[in-house]
C-alpha cells in the first residue's frame, strides 16, 4: 500500500502499461502507413531499394514529428479546459 504523498506502484505499473501499449500501437500504425506508402508491392529484390529507403527515411521522421506536433496541441488544448 502507497504511503500517503507516494504513488501507488500498483498504478504506476499501470500507466507503464497503458504507455507501452499506446506507444507499441502508434509504432505500428506508422510501419503500417509507411509500408503502403513507400514499399513497391512487386517484389523484386530481398533488400530495399535506394529509393524505398529514401522514402520510409522521410515517411517515419514525418510521421513522428506530426505525432509531435498533435500531441503538443492535445497537451496545450488540455491544460486551458
Amino acid at each position: 500500500m502507497a504511503q500517503p504523498g507516494q504513488p501507488d506502484p500498483a498504478a504506476a505499473i499501470e500507466m507503464a502499461k497503458q504507455e507501452m501499449d499506446y506507444r507499441v500501437n502508434l509504432f505500428n500504425a506508422m510501419v503500417s502507413s509507411c509500408y503502403e506508402k513507400c514499399i513497391d508491392k512487386r517484389y523484386k529484390d530481398g533488400e530495399l531499394s535506394v529509393g524505398e529507403n529514401s522514402c520510409i527515411d522521410r515517411c517515419s521522421s514525418k510521421y513522428w514529428q506530426v505525432t509531435g506536433i498533435v500531441g503538443q496541441m492535445l497537451g496545450a488544448q488540455g491544460g486551458m479546459q
